[in-house]
């Protein structure tokens, strides 16, 4: 990691254990995770279903449902103040307010009964000191910012009465409300078309740049990764394996899956490639967090695995200023066509 002054660093992670408590055991989704985001910054994180980053973005919001999941370890320091020892009350002063999260389908964080305007207005005065009147004007400000046409006559109406984009359009003006300092984004555009989706990343990113806030991007699209982040994050059974900013990471990746999740990109056809040729995949499946494997959790599925790997957990090694994987062959991987 490069030295970053304490002033520009919005959230520091460090050594985040959020588990699971189940009738077939304890289930550890998010394993030893440490990063920072700095003030402007997008950091993307990547991986398959299951791998923690939806949870570890949860846990940062403090919205792990307790009983089964529990924060159990590490500290999670949002502009100097750790959340993790905060109680809820305070938490919810901050929720909203300094940091907010969008998700994947508005339709389950947007209130069916409440117009949309009133769902906004709700949100700026539980953190806001002014009138109703002060507070549905700058609900409809808000989405003006993202915008939505007919900014007055869509505050009155109900999700429902909305698209999809413009549902997620609303959650985002909720979300930004209160302009907050960090803004975790996940797989917001995953229900969308294609269309749709690149123009709510585009507003996001537009949005970020104009408040200066941090954004956590989670997704399983490397695409969307490359057109919209600094500094990216591979995660894998729960614990970091890559980190590098996103040039280094799509130029040289030291770790096997994430060489793995870049061969599984769909490359634009050529006039002589096959028609019938096959997206490389990553063979095998996610392990189970309850019963991981000794070793490398990847190893199973890994072509370059020998057997240390499959003994030894291999240690989060820095193997050049801000890239950092945990694998015994990085130092040959990179050499790899």
């Amino acid at each position: 990691m490069t030295d970053v002054k304490t002033e520009d660093v919005v959230l520091d992670v460090k050594g985040l254990q959020t588990v699971f408590f189940t009738n077939s055991g304890l289930f550890r989704a998010v394993n030893d995770v440490s990063f920072t985001v700095r003030r402007g910054e997008t950091l993307a994180i990547v991986g398959e279903s299951g791998c923690g980053k939806s949870v570890t973005a949860l846990s940062i919001m403090r919205l792990v449902p307790d009983p089964p999941g529990r924060i159990v370890g590490g500290s999670v320091m949002l502009e100097g103040t750790d959340l993790l020892g905060l109680d809820e009350d305070r938490m919810r002063q901050i929720r909203g307010n300094r940091v907010s999260m969008i998700f994947q389908e508005p339709m389950t964080s947007l209130n069916p009964v409440m117009r949309i305007g009133d769902q906004i207005t709700e949100a700026v005065r539980l953190h806001r000191t002014i009138t109703k009147a002060e507070a549905w004007k700058q609900a409809v400000e808000m989405l003006r910012l993202v915008r939505i046409p007919e900014p007055e006559r869509r505050a009155l109406e109900y999700p429902h009465q909305l698209s999809g984009g413009m549902r997620q359009r609303a959650m985002i003006a909720m979300a930004l409300a209160c302009r907050p300092a960090l803004l975790i984004a996940d797989e917001p555009t995953t229900a969308l078309d294609v269309t749709i989706q690149a123009q709510i990343l585009a507003l996001v990113l537009e949005l970020q740049n104009e408040l200066g806030m941090g954004l956590i991007l989670i997704t399983h699209d490397l695409g969307v990764v490359a057109q919209t982040a600094q500094r990216v994050i591979v995660m894998y059974a729960g614990k970091k394996v890559e980190e590098a900013d996103v040039e280094t990471l799509f130029a040289s990746p030291r770790h096997p899956y994430t060489r793995g999740l870049m061969a599984s990109i769909p490359a634009v056809p050529s006039q002589h490639a096959k028609a019938d040729a096959r997206l490389t995949e990553i063979p095998g499946m996610v392990p189970s967090l309850i019963n991981l494997p000794p070793g490398c959790a990847f190893a199973p599925r890994c072509k370059l695995a020998i057997a240390r790997c499959h003994e030894e957990y291999p240690p989060l090694q820095a193997w050049e200023p801000g890239h950092l994987a945990a694998c015994w062959r990085a130092a040959e991987t990179a050499d790899l066509p």
